[in-house]
């Protein structure tokens, strides 16, 4: 078992306060977005093995079956399938998407056979691998999930009250559904930048109008101020608003068009850095890509409840292998809980203190530390606080499963 010593991404959106209050410790004034904890080789973790520190990618890659397991090894191959991240948005993130298996393995192997360099700006498909996320608010929580069901999108545009975005709202009511969305999607994408100005002035009205969708149209307003003449924006109003309460969380699957707005939260995805986005950036949009990822299909309502299994572990279900997200909630008077060592670790806590304990010594965690337990190690969990862990879900949960995350979850 080892502390991990993790890397924060200062991305533009990031709280520059969020992170540091939750640790305890003093902002510096930069954004503080993200907080990674694991093995990917952008920003792996740095443990202290030998007396020196390490990054965690290199400790996996001289002992694969030593540090995840035989069974990891033979479903991922000689890698950590997962990375957990604190993510902290004071402001808009990207609207994106990722691809399914599939998509992405065809997606890499044609950029590389276009001798597309892998640090290429332009370049869509990064790895071989696809990307379900799933994130678990820490405080109120914003963000874009998935598509609203078309009636819905066609009484917001009807409420911007511009005369050519009515046809396009009657189309969201009269046609079926993926061809309806589909179609007005696409078209979004491609409005001209008088149309696009057209957008922002009538969102900016729109959220100062006293109705019953004025609040919905105040969260697409500061998008629009956000990125003024993004055609993301207009995309973005077919896409479902949710707010999360602390311990609700978001999965997001394959071709699932989702965007943070703000709030903190525990992340977990699949190891992979296969985006394709959709607007709210100043990155590169591959426009006729997106559209064969997307899944133009209304999901019905995206929040993620905790389901309680044995010894008080609450499970956040999701369709996938590659990671299991859990949380245990620890009294100073509970018995000590024992995690088994079938599979590879991150166990971090976003809370009060938390005691591990395994066969090689013991590592204290205070709120916003984090540990790595390889594989065969057991390890039990005393202490006041809550912790959070990840691993990868039980061999043969998804067996059977070319794409898992194709089965998008209606976990209500």
């Amino acid at each position: 078992m080892d502390r991990l010593i993790n890397t924060v991404r200062p991305y533009p959106w990031g709280s520059a306060t969020a992170l540091p209050a939750l640790m305890g410790t003093a902002p510096d004034g930069s954004p503080q977005a993200e907080l990674w904890m694991g093995a990917h080789p952008g920003a792996p973790s740095r443990v202290e093995r030998g007396g020196r520190m390490r990054g965690l990618d290199r400790i996996i890659e001289e002992d694969p079956r030593g540090e995840l397991g035989d069974a990891v090894v033979r479903r991922f191959g000689q890698r950590l399938p997962f990375l957990v991240k604190l993510l902290a948005a004071d402001a808009p993130l990207s609207l994106q998407v990722h691809p399914d298996r599939a998509r992405a393995a065809a997606g890499y192997e044609l950029e590389n056979a276009r001798g597309i360099p892998l640090d290429a700006p332009h370049r869509t498909y990064r790895d071989p691998q696809h990307k379900p996320e799933m994130i678990v608010a820490l405080t109120p929580f914003e963000g874009l999930c998935g598509f609203r069901p078309p009636r819905e999108s066609a009484g917001l545009l009807d409420g911007l009250e511009l005369d050519w975005s009515a046809p396009y709202a009657r189309k969201l009511r009269s046609a079926p559904e993926e061809p309806a969305l589909r179609e007005v999607f696409s078209a979004f994408l491609s409005l001209s930048p008088g149309r696009l100005a057209d957008v922002g002035g009538a969102l900016a009205s729109a959220a100062r109008r006293p109705g019953p969708l004025r609040e919905e149209f105040a969260v697409y307003d500061r998008l629009a101020r956000a990125y003024p003449g993004d055609p993301g924006v207009p995309a973005a109003l077919l896409v479902r608003h949710v707010r999360l309460t602390p311990g609700e969380a978001l999965f997001l699957g394959a071709g699932v068009p989702h965007a943070y707005l703000r709030g903190l939260g525990v992340e977990i995805m699949a190891a992979s850095d296969n985006v394709l986005r959709c607007g709210l950036t100043n990155k590169h949009v591959d426009v006729p890509e997106l559209l064969r990822v997307v899944r133009f299909t209304a999901l019905p309502t995206p929040v993620v409840h905790p389901v309680r299994e044995g010894d008080g572990e609450e499970v956040y279900p999701a369709p996938v292998d590659d990671f299991r997200l859990s949380r245990l909630v620890c009294d100073a008077g509970d018995r000590p809980r024992v995690l088994p060592g079938s599979r590879p670790q991150i166990l971090v806590c976003t809370e009060g203190t938390i005691r591990l304990t395994g066969s090689g010594g013991e590592v204290v965690l205070a709120a916003g530390g984090s540990a790595y337990v390889p594989a065969r190690e057991e390890v039990t969990v005393s202490g006041a606080g809550t912790v959070f862990r990840a691993t990868t879900a039980p061999q043969g949960t998804f067996r059977a499963a070319t794409a898992p995350e194709d089965r998008q979850l209606n976990p209500n």
